[in-house]
């Protein structure tokens, strides 16, 4: 099965689904850490999906960090990547997607290279990390292009992201939002909690 499908066909299979009033932005939070580890792997990469609401808010104002920082969010999260449970079908296609795509060293982080000339950050996460993080920006910008999002809820933003917000989180959520849906958060990113 083509990866990029299997990951569009569980995430839209699972939006479809939500039916909470006031649901004002999706979460594709992707993310690693040394704790997480597949096989023989440590520092994999996992997908998860959600929402938030007016209400989980408080209905905070356009440009409130309580509005967009993950952190302040219900975590009511969906795995489709769950390196945790050995037996996910998403972390086996993703393993498969790796080899096929020439990916190896999965979860090895050069610590070394995450500054340029300037001290400005360009690491990328650990090895795996940013093409996954690619591909799932990819799959939300389908959604977005095809308009399920905006029949479902209206015009809300699908936010791809770790914990933090750093540059590559950034160019993916502007990548996913490609009719400006995801505006607001990245302004309140650059100038409210960054």
């Amino acid at each position: 099965m083509n990866f990029k499908q299997y990951l569009y066909q569980k995430t839209k299979s699972t939006i479809s689904k939500w039916d909470e009033e006031g649901i004002y932005a999706i979460s594709f939070f992707v993310y690693s850490n040394e704790l997480i580890k597949y096989q023989q792997y440590e520092n994999i990469s996992m997908f998860a999906i959600s929402y938030n609401t007016e209400e989980d808010c408080g209905h905070a104002s356009s440009h409130n960090e309580a509005r967009w920082n993950y952190a302040f969010w219900r975590q009511n999260v969906t795995p489709i990547i769950d390196p945790y449970d050995e037996n996910n079908e998403g972390t086996k296609l993703l393993f498969e997607w790796y080899e096929e795509n020439g990916i190896d060293n999965i979860g090895f982080e050069d610590s070394y290279g995450d500054y340029d000339e300037n001290g400005r950050c360009i690491a990328k996460g650990p090895i795996g990390y940013y093409e996954l993080l690619t591909l799932v920006s990819e799959v939300a910008r389908q959604l977005q292009i095809e308009g399920f999002v905006a029949e479902k809820f209206g015009k809300i933003p699908i936010i791809v992201h770790d914990l933090e917000y750093p540059w590559y989180a950034e160019e993916a959520t502007a990548n996913a939002n490609p009719n400006g849906e995801a505006n607001t958060f990245l302004e309140a990113l650059r100038n409210c909690f960054m």
